[in-house]
């Protein structure tokens, strides 16, 4: 069911530390390991010319469930960055009461990675925490806070990161926005409303802000991720039709007969992943 909303909501309370484990709860049913496989091997398959739409997508700590969506879009070629929204990097420890605590914007994952195989890599291994790791280091540099994101100032560097060395490599974000922010809990979408809210709008442009409810673990991760990349795919169809019937008509192409198709898109989306709940609505940066 597609909930949009009409009112910003209340300040979220903090999203939660990344409640990661190595199983789904409901098993192994998709084949996503065979499928995220296929999509690697299928990385260089010609990809339309243009994409049209920019995305942004977010969890709590920038470590799960943004970072598997920040892949399986990357690997398309869609210009991605991720973010977390929690006031720190929270990873599982030893036991629920000794988590692993992290600063957003500086630590990078390689760090991270490092000091947890020195501290018990058999835990870290067990736990899929290693693996999630070395996949996110080769990804970009380190988890991003999203309330400290600078919307509109340019982006350095090929990792998403502020301030590397600068590259190519993201083609299409480098100006600092999106079209499309895609959170992966509705308290994480809850905060990154309520943050564009206060941050009162200074560039005057829309952004869509939609939540695909995904559980906290690395297979539940990896299912949205395939949801994401499927909603990414069905948004960009839609704007190139709009666009190419612009062209046909011989008139400009105005963003707005793209957003008035969003709900549409999401409806059709949703009966194709009823297992993850979507919620929408539309912001301004």
């Amino acid at each position: 069911m597609i909930t949009p909303a009409s009112t910003l909501p209340k300040l979220a309370p903090a999203c939660p530390q990344e409640s990661i484990t190595p199983q789904a709860e409901n098993g192994d049913e998709h084949g996503v390991e065979d499928s995220r496989e296929d999509d690697r091997e299928n990385k260089n398959t010609p990809e339309p010319k243009e994409f049209l739409l920019k995305f942004c997508t977010v969890c709590a700590s920038n470590q799960n469930r943004s970072m598997e969506a920040h892949l399986v879009l990357s690997l398309r070629k869609y210009p991605v960055i991720s973010f977390g929204t929690g006031s720190a990097v929270r990873l599982p420890g030893p036991a629920i009461d000794k988590p692993n605590i992290y600063s957003f914007n500086t630590t990078t994952y390689d760090e991270i990675y490092n000091e947890l195989k020195s501290k018990d890599p058999r835990l870290y291994t067990l736990n899929g925490l290693l693996n999630m790791l070395d996949r996110n280091r080769r990804i970009k540099a380190r988890p991003e806070r999203w309330q400290d994101w600078k919307v509109g100032q340019p982006r350095l560097g090929g990792t998403g990161a502020v301030g590397e060395v600068q590259s190519e490599e993201e083609t299409g974000v480098e100006g600092g926005v999106v079209d499309v922010v895609i959170t992966c809990e509705e308290r994480c979408w809850d905060a990154v409303v309520d943050d564009l809210h206060n941050r009162a709008s200074p560039l005057n442009r829309p952004v869509h802000v939609i939540n695909v409810d995904i559980k906290d673990n690395h297979e539940e991760a990896i299912v949205g991720g395939k949801g994401i990349l499927d909603l990414a795919d069905m948004l960009t169809a839609a704007a190139k039709e709009e666009r190419e019937k612009a062209d046909t008509e011989g008139r400009g192409w105005s963003r707005e007969t793209v957003d008035f198709r969003v709900p549409d898109v999401l409806a059709e989306w949703q009966t194709k992943w009823p297992n993850l709940p979507v919620v929408w609505t539309c912001g301004f940066f």
